[in-house]
């Protein structure tokens, strides 16, 4: 009775081990559903003398005298007014697949000449096209910067952060909406993040339990194609209940990932390693100048002062252990072991290159 009622905790207690479920939204988007980008160029006025010069920008002065004449102004051709205050910008925003017309989207202003502050100006009416060069908004607003700089008479300036670019929290309004697919047809199509066939099988087992059965099948490792209702209605709340619903991704494949700019590394949890002895050290050649005086004696005759320089050279050389990866090796041991020998970074990926080329490292190495 008593070993009856251990097997039952044990069981009790590998059944309350928590998943790493997650839910059909974080790990897959609706096919067709994205957001879409717009752009356009526009004109910042209002600066305290920090935009644009006429020598190095031509351009901003070719748009400020378009402008004007849009408005009824006429500047004469041979007038060269000063554009201190004004900078040419590109104004780039994302425009919500969903997103109707009169709704308001956020938008980034980025000087395009030589302007050093967009702090304080104000954005001029900007159209925003998208890819097919219709004008999907139109923005127009003051300007949010969070950089800063400050310049000396002598040439020395100190800046924080960016200054020539800006942002306009819901500082263009929307104008034309996008067409979706998502009321088309009969079908929707899943597209994993991550393309993975055992994540694609679990997500299609997971739907046809709980929608019904051939409700979703798999057509390739990354896109699951799911019957839906016909009516926007029905399929919006069918799609609320699919993407609520808990997965169990599929493991990754073994990696180990290593970017080359910052020296980061990192070890995927399914690495391995057949056995393999390593060790590891550092040659150090300390060379170091030291200039003395030599003179003759105090009662010579003959002989002059000259400066002799002396060098010394020594070679110091760390001894390390040499270390034993066993067959299997799991990612804590590896760490474990390579956190004995002292590596660091870039000796790092010395060991992992030379355990991939004798065939001991079971996994891809991704440089980024």
């Amino acid at each position: 009775m008593i070993k009856q009622l251990k097997y039952i905790v044990l069981f009790s207690l590998l059944v309350m081990q928590p998943t790493l479920a997650e839910r059909i939204k974080d790990i897959a988007q609706v096919a067709g559903l994205r957001t879409n980008q717009l752009v356009g160029y526009g004109l910042v006025v209002g600066l305290d003398g920090t935009g644009d010069s006429v020598t190095a920008s031509p351009f901003t002065l070719q748009s400020f005298k378009s402008m004007l004449s849009r408005l009824g102004v006429v500047v004469p051709s041979t007038a060269s007014p000063s554009m201190k205050n004004a900078a040419a910008v590109i104004v780039t925003a994302e425009l919500h697949v969903f997103a109707k017309p009169g709704q308001n989207i956020d938008v980034t202003v980025s000087s395009l000449g030589n302007a050093k502050s967009l702090r304080g100006g104000t954005l001029i009416m900007t159209p925003l096209k998208g890819a097919d060069g219709n004008i999907y908004a139109v923005a127009q607003g003051n300007l949010v910067v969070g950089g800063f700089g400050g310049e000396g008479a002598d040439g020395s300036k100190i800046t924080v952060n960016i200054p020539s670019v800006g942002r306009i929290p819901n500082g263009a309004s929307v104008e034309r909406s996008v067409i979706t697919p998502f009321s088309l047809g009969q079908e929707i199509i899943f597209n994993l993040h991550s393309p993975d066939f055992t994540t694609a099988k679990r997500l299609v087992d997971v739907i046809n339990y709980t929608m019904g059965r051939n409700t979703a099948e798999a057509i390739d490792a990354t896109s699951i194609r799911v019957n839906a209702p016909k009516s926007s209605a029905s399929r919006v709340n069918f799609l609320a209940q699919i993407e609520n619903l808990q997965v169990n991704p599929g493991e990754v494949a073994a990696r180990v990932v290593v970017n080359s700019r910052t020296g980061t590394i990192v070890i995927g949890d399914h690495v391995m390693v057949q056995p393999a002895a390593v060790t590891h050290g550092s040659l150090t050649v300390t060379i170091s100048e030291n200039n003395s005086v030599s003179q003759p004696g105090a009662f010579a005759t003959v002989g002059t002062t000259e400066s002799v320089q002396r060098s010394t050279v020594q070679v110091s050389q760390i001894t390390n252990r040499m270390f034993l990866l066993n067959r299997g090796s799991s990612l804590k041991e590896i760490v474990r072991a390579i956190n004995v020998v002292g590596a660091a970074p870039g000796d790092l990926m010395a060991i992992l290159e030379a355990l991939k080329q004798v065939g001991a490292l079971k996994a891809e190495i991704v440089v980024i």
